[in-house]
């Protein structure tokens, strides 16, 4: 079974849990740290040779294009994270249409590839949004990462299905939830934090879990989550500032060996194995 690996690309500055203390019109002015670690991302790939797809904003394509071009040069897919972290579930149909296009073209024409994939930030596309899947359609993206099917304070739907499914009936795109593992009747989130702050057996429990369903695995990061020397925000909320700070050191070595244990690619390699699965 081929699981899909997959890195949202955006610097430490511009997660969710920091929305509401650092202002977007200061972005430019703080420290920018997501070339170089989305470029020691590259090197970690490389060494255990795999290939992963990086939903990537448009933000970041359109200050490092050269960025986008090394993730393709390497044989990874450049996929669309939206242009700088709108949760879709703040936006209307029209502004949401505006943001797909414009990270869309930036992106494309940064790395010289078509880009397919979409993946909302902070998984926002949930009860609220019945028309973001109709604009990803008819913008002609064949697949989206966006659905985290469990409930979590800042995201969640927990009433979608677990793996793979089309969210409209007369499309044929794709909607590929992250994965989450079933324990004791509850769900739980295994990605990003949540495979840097829990024992890497969670995250491996649940690959294998799904896989014995016959569903691939879906799991995401951040590059900054590799970066244990990046600025702290003293203002942020304390449960803001644990989630995202603790144990950064550990995340490169538990991502190796998570890697190492399981087959991995592309998020558009395994879409088209669901799609087959799903006619």
């Amino acid at each position: 079974m081929r699981h899909a690996l997959s890195v949202d690309v955006e610097d430490w500055f511009q997660v969710g849990a920091f929305e509401k203390v650092i202002d977007k019109r200061d972005w430019d002015s703080l420290e920018a740290r997501v070339e170089r670690n989305t470029d020691a991302v590259l090197a970690l790939f490389g060494e255990s040779g795999v290939k992963a797809t990086f939903f990537t904003l448009g933000w970041v394509a359109e200050r490092y294009p050269a960025l986008i071009r090394r993730i393709v040069d390497a044989g990874h897919e450049v996929a669309s994270h939206g242009w700088d972290h709108d949760r879709v579930f703040t936006m209307d149909p029209a502004t949401f249409r505006a943001d797909l296009a414009r990270a869309r073209k930036t992106l494309e024409d940064a790395g010289g590839v078509a880009v397919t994939g979409y993946r909302a930030p902070s998984f926002s596309i949930d009860k609220r949004t019945p028309w973001a899947h109709v604009e990803l359609a008819e913008a002609g993206y064949t697949y989206s990462s966006s659905v985290a099917p469990l409930k979590h304070d800042h995201y969640g739907w927990p009433e979608a299905p677990r793996y793979a499914f089309r969210p409209l009936p007369d499309s044929d795109l794709i909607e590929v939830p992250v994965t989450v593992a079933e324990l004791a009747g509850r769900k739980m989130a295994t990605g990003g934090g949540f495979f840097r702050l829990f024992p890497g057996a969670l995250t491996d429990f649940a690959v294998r879990q799904v896989a014995g369903e016959g569903q691939p695995a879906v799991f995401y990061f951040h590059p900054w989550e590799i970066d244990p020397g990046q600025p702290r925000v003293t203002n942020a909320p304390v449960r803001s500032k644990l989630r995202h700070y603790s144990r950064l050191g550990a995340m490169a070595g538990k991502l190796r060996t998570l890697i190492g244990r399981h087959d991995w690619g592309r998020m558009d390699a395994v879409v088209a194995e669901a799609r087959r699965g799903l006619a």
